[in-house]
């Protein structure tokens, strides 16, 4: 078996903290013309920085904040463990390896789209299985969550974790829970984790709960999760988790 880490990857890409160091070095050098560019300099010095910290504190080897985050899902999922479980948008595979350990009876789907602009992979969530000895219970199929490649009531459970504001096929991000809702069994718990605070997504909770409602759902709910103390005030802003929360209950 594979000894090494589990590698799950990071909601801040490295990408976007160099973008920005190199933009404060060249607006750094313009100053020397024109002293105005220190603006632009120290703008992009303190977005560095800030990226920067938001990535140590997310990672494994950080403050973990990414697997706190995925525990108030986990937390949530009510499920005796019998049949199928699916994650919407799962990464590198964190979510399917979690459930898949703390429910050995069942099996665990993954899809997701895999963006270029992401450091996650099939291949990545595949060694993560492997490496955490769940490798033949799980599965991973790359697909957009806006079209889920499943038949309708095809899973016991239905989870996601700070997907769905980011299918970019879908400019009614409405549409991709009830897609959610689709391959969810009839008695099944979905449990979904979003920006679902941030309204020009969204609108308010209370509309896009009662949209689930007309949606014939048995029972649903939304906590916010944004005010969970493992966050830190700093990443409390709306364009990282500060807009968080969760919408759960039965089909």
């Amino acid at each position: 078996m594979d000894t090494q880490r589990p590698d799950y990857g990071n909601w801040v890409s490295w990408r976007l903290i160099v973008w920005n160091g190199a933009a404060a070095l060249l607006f750094l050098a313009l100053s020397l013309v024109a002293v105005g560019f220190m603006v632009g300099a120290a703008f992009f010095l303190v977005a560095c920085a800030y990226l920067a910290y938001a990535r140590h504190v997310f990672s494994a080897r950080g403050g973990n904040l990414q697997g706190q985050i995925r525990q108030l899902v986990l937390d949530r999922v009510v499920w005796d463990g019998r049949g199928r479980a699916l994650d919407i948008g799962c990464g590198n595979g964190a979510t399917v390896i979690a459930m898949a350990q703390r429910f050995p009876a069942g099996r665990v789907a993954g899809v997701d789209f895999w963006g270029g602009a992401w450091e996650f992979s099939k291949v990545a969530c595949e060694r993560n299985a492997g490496i955490e000895g769940v490798a033949e219970r799980v599965s991973f199929q790359q697909a957009s969550a806006s079209k889920l490649p499943f038949e309708d009531g095809a899973f016991d459970v239905v989870v996601s974790n700070l997907t769905f504001h980011e299918v970019k096929d879908a400019s009614d991000k409405t549409l991709v829970l009830k897609e959610a809702l689709r391959v969810l069994r009839k008695g099944g718990c979905f449990v979904f984790q979003d920006l679902f605070k941030l309204q020009r997504i969204y609108g308010s909770p209370d509309a896009l709960l009662h949209a689930l409602e007309g949606w014939g759902v048995a029972s649903v709910e939304f906590v916010d999760t944004s005010t969970s103390p493992c966050i830190p005030k700093a990443l409390k802003l709306p364009f990282m988790v500060g807009a968080l929360g969760v919408i759960q209950g039965v089909k």
